[in-house]
């Protein structure tokens, strides 16, 4: 099975061949919990994402790979920040692409659907804020989180 492996700060990471933009959504329902996907690549716990395809606006994308991942229909309310740090590489062992990240993190409420996996998400459920730290996650994805539930009205750009 082809794997997803995130290199943060690592000197046996891979060297980048690609970048990609990216957009992640951190979907709330009216009880404030968040959409959560145990990824099948990993099997870390992420927020819903993936790449935006050319054709596209960014919020587009992030409605369509929600929609994709987790058969939730969302409507996008904001942003939480920019990701692009060159530390941050992710190596796709199905085809040797090794990406520097680059991602855009957006919010948005859920309108419509059940919870459903998919080819890319192994299990999806709502899941309590209180909850959301105890879960197994890449750093870069807890932090991503993190600044949507402590951090501050502006953006993250990094």
């Amino acid at each position: 099975m082809a794997k997803r492996i995130d290199y943060y700060d690592d000197p046996n990471a891979p060297t980048p061949n690609s970048l990609v933009p990216s957009v992640n959504v951190i979907v709330t329902n009216p009880a404030g919990d968040l959409l959560m996907i145990r990824r099948t690549d990993n099997d870390n716990w992420a927020v819903p994402g993936g790449a935006i395809d050319l054709g596209e606006s960014i919020p587009q994308a992030a409605i369509r790979e929600t929609l994709e991942e987790t058969g939730i229909t969302c409507q996008i309310t904001g942003l939480v920040g920019t990701y692009s740090d060159p530390r941050h590489v992710i190596l796709y062992t199905s085809n040797g692409e090794a990406r520097q990240e680059f991602s855009i993190v957006l919010t948005a409420r859920a309108i419509s659907g059940e919870p459903t996996p998919s080819d890319e998400s192994r299990e999806v459920r709502w899941v309590p804020r209180e909850q959301v730290a105890s879960l197994r996650m890449d750093r870069s994805m807890r932090m991503r989180i993190e600044h949507f539930l402590t951090g501050p009205a502006m953006p993250y750009i990094g």
